[in-house]
């Protein structure tokens, strides 16, 4: 999924309204199980209970400001696209293993292909993870990329490095060294209760894309950040409002896509494709000589 330019260049204090409103008002109705999208009574009463203002969303005879219509907008938007989109595309292991053996067999991949941390007969392949590695390696053109880093990312400047990561990704395209793009993967079939592990795996990605904004605003240098997840269970049925920190970060700028279950088998060969043309423009780039 990509974001909606229309969000894109809010201001951090549209995303303050959200994320406290989201939280005082619910992610999602308790009886239908879809993601809420909150009334303008709703807002009042939350922003009440939190001793701030409404003014800025609603005037006092009831009609949304220019700032509310948008807000609202959004609200809209995120539901809809998760109650008719993400909601469809998350996986089952049962699907995700189908789809896993059928590219083994239809790819031969060279590329690593890792097992998830069960135990017993859970013990198999990180299904989702070896549907990522197999659509990269047959879509990057022979090119480079490192599937497990072990180490930090970092960007360098002339052979200096200008910034590491704190953290290790789960993949970079072509190296951890000035890579074109980072991503992060989250899969978890097997997951019976939505834990502190789970939720933090959206502050990490978090995390990154923070770092990766500063990147970005202080050097100028662009590293392209996605996240893909999946397990319908894990984040549909326990986990939506972290569905919706998620739509939220893509939309403040910092992820560039989040793929959602099956949604990686039509759009990561695309994506991929576009780094290895950046990819080739930088190895074709002319050597510019200063006297």
């Amino acid at each position: 999924m990509e974001a909606n330019p229309i969000f894109l260049n809010q201001p951090k204090y549209f995303w303050a309204n959200v994320r406290c409103l989201s939280e005082q008002v619910g992610y999602t109705q308790r009886l239908t199980k879809q993601i809420k999208i909150p009334s303008i009574a709703e807002i009042k009463r939350g922003m009440n209970k939190l001793g701030l203002s409404w003014g800025h969303i609603v005037d006092d005879a009831g009609t949304l400001t220019e700032f509310g219509q948008i807000l609202i907008y959004y609200f809209e938007y995120r539901a809809n696209q998760l109650n008719r989109f993400v909601s469809n595309n998350l996986m089952g292991v049962n699907e995700a293993r189908e789809i896993f053996e059928n590219f083994r067999r239809e790819l031969t991949p060279k590329c690593k292909l890792p097992m998830n941390k069960q135990k017993g007969d859970k013990r198999a392949h990180a299904f989702f993870t070896g549907i990522i590695n197999m659509l990269i390696e047959a879509n990057c053109n022979g090119l480079d990329c490192n599937y497990d880093p072990s180490k930090l990312t970092s960007v360098t400047r002339d052979g200096v490095p200008v910034r590491t990561l704190a953290r290790r990704v789960d993949g970079a395209f072509p190296t951890i060294i000035n890579p074109i793009a980072v991503w992060e993967i989250k899969e978890y079939y097997y997951t019976t209760t939505f834990g502190s592990r789970v939720a933090d795996g959206v502050y990490e990605t978090l995390l990154d894309g923070m770092e990766l904004e500063e990147l970005r605003e202080h050097e100028n240098i662009d590293v392209k950040h996605y996240l893909m997840i999946d397990d319908h269970n894990t984040w549909w049925n326990m986990g939506r409002s972290y569905l919706c920190r998620m739509i939220d970060m893509l939309h403040m700028g910092y992820v560039d896509e989040v793929l959602f279950g099956r949604e990686v088998i039509e759009r990561l060969p695309v994506i991929v494709r576009e780094w290895v043309a950046i990819e080739n423009g930088r190895r074709n780039m002319p050597l510019i000589l200063v006297s």
